[in-house]
């Protein structure tokens, strides 16, 4: 079965190798940031014929065509997503390294009301927000992971 990533290669005519088509698959199917070195191991544990090298050849391939979105959440390493993850935003753990994605309407309008205010359209968007988790003894709602925002009054 074809993977997002490899449909989409397909379809812009790149060349698929098996070694491609594993690591689309892998891309595909990771439901976090991975770096280069964290494709290669979830790659090579699939098709140990898998280089590093190929890895960071088909990454940089991906990303010059648009296909990965190179991230950087700080801790030098670059981190890859697809493109079409659609649009949303990210809360980076400092301490673990661990990136939270959300969504949400009111920061869109937020940042429009910004640029608007300071004469600009908007056209493009990027937000990325570094804490730390707070302890149980200060938040309320530590019991569980999701947190529904609140919108603003």
């Amino acid at each position: 079965m074809e993977s997002r990533i490899e449909r989409i290669c397909v379809e812009q005519g790149l060349k698929m190798t098996g070694q491609r088509r594993v690591i689309a698959r892998v891309l595909s199917d990771a439901e976090d940031h991975p770096d280069v070195e964290e494709l290669y191991r979830r790659a090579s544990s699939l098709d140990s014929r898998i280089s590093i090298a190929t890895v960071y050849r088909t990454v940089r391939l991906l990303e010059e065509r648009g296909i990965l979105e190179r991230r950087d959440f700080g801790g030098g390493r670059a981190r890859y997503e697809p493109t079409e993850h659609g649009r949303h935003y990210h809360l980076i753990d400092v301490d673990t390294g661990r990136v939270i994605e959300f969504e949400g309407g009111e920061h869109d309008q937020l940042m429009a009301r910004i640029a608007e205010t300071l004469g600009f359209d908007l056209v493009s968007t990027r937000l990325e927000i570094y804490g730390r988790r707070q302890t149980a003894a200060v938040r309320p709602e530590a019991a569980g992971e999701a947190v529904e925002l609140a919108s603003p009054p």
